[in-house]
């Protein structure tokens, strides 16, 4: 969330400046009407921001002002953090339009969005983060559900454990055969 018509909102600041942002509802269209609704957990939830997060939306409050200042009348206040060129919230299929394009330019696989919170989950396991730490990142209910998502990183780990069990193992010490 940004704040008010006059600029980002102190809480945005700080946000930004703890790295860590608040997700405090979600647009979605059904049945072909667009709504904001809580998240799935019902409550308020913290996100820590990468580093590498914080210049980028930095840049884009600066550019979404400019936007805004542009649009005048037209503007909208909807207090998103991603809007239209008028204000209103972006529309969650042109969302997925814009992660498409940007991919295929960099020449990257189109992936879903669901996929890069499967890919956070997957590279924060293969770091060696905690699965309750992950969970809480991902927001997951349950530890199940986090657990079912990078499984198959638990069992690599696991035989890259063994692999060194392995390699120590059959190390031949000196004066044996």
């Amino acid at each position: 969330m940004w704040g008010s018509a006059q600029g980002a909102s102190p809480r945005l600041a700080r946000a930004l400046e703890n790295r860590v942002l608040y997700v405090r509802q979600q647009t979605q269209r059904r049945r072909g009407v667009l709504y904001d609704d809580a998240p799935k957990s019902r409550r308020r939830r913290a996100v820590p921001l990468p580093a590498l997060c914080i210049a980028p939306l930095r840049w884009h409050r600066m550019r979404q002002a400019d936007t805004r200042a542009k649009a005048g009348e037209r503007w909208q206040e909807f207090d998103c953090v991603f809007t239209t060129r008028t204000g209103r919230p972006v529309e969650p299929r042109n969302v997925y339009r814009s992660l498409t394009r940007v991919a295929r330019s960099a020449g990257l696989r189109v992936i879903r969005l669901h996929d890069a919170l499967h890919g956070t989950a997957t590279l924060l396991a293969a770091a060696g983060v905690a699965p309750r730490v992950v969970r809480e990142i991902l927001g997951h209910s349950q530890i199940s559900i986090t657990m079912d998502v990078y499984t198959h990183v638990v069992q690599d780990t696991q035989r890259e454990a063994m692999s060194h069990m392995d390699r120590l193992l059959r190390k031949r010490r000196p004066g044996r055969q």
